[in-house]
């Protein structure tokens, strides 16, 4: 037992420092296993498109980004994509869809875009979208 006022200091800032530690390694702890969780996602989510896709695995990765930009990343696919998520998002896919509709029928005409950046960025994605169909 510390018996002055010095050694209760002593004593207090070695705990000080031991709590520290404890944070940064469950800090670590806690970045190593969202890295995990992160890798593994990612994995099981390319390994369900590559069942359903199975060319998928012969294209480089620039296709393969290519095809993520023109294929999936439309105001369709932004489309479905809000109603599986259950998000407010909708009102901003139906918004992109019909402002890309109106890309497709009036190209001499430039859209008129809300202050949103997102919607101005989905726009500008789904212009050089393809049409899928699901």
């Amino acid at each position: 037992m510390p018996k002055t006022t010095a050694e209760k200091i002593a004593t207090k800032r070695e705990q000080i420092q031991q709590l520290q530690n404890e944070e940064k390694q469950l800090i670590q702890k806690q970045k190593e296993q969202d890295r995990k969780d992160r890798t593994k996602r990612l994995c099981q989510r390319h390994g369900l498109l590559e069942k359903f896709m199975p060319d998928l695995a012969t294209i480089t990765d620039e296709q393969f980004e290519t095809f993520i930009r023109k294929g999936i990343n439309t105001s369709y696919g932004q489309k479905i994509l809000a109603e599986i998520v259950g998000d407010t998002g909708a009102s901003t896919a139906q918004q992109t869809a019909k402002t890309a509709a109106q890309t497709a029928t009036t190209p001499t005409t430039k859209p008129q875009q809300t202050a949103t950046p997102s919607n101005a960025a989905l726009s500008a994605k789904a212009d050089g979208g393809a049409t899928v169909e699901g």
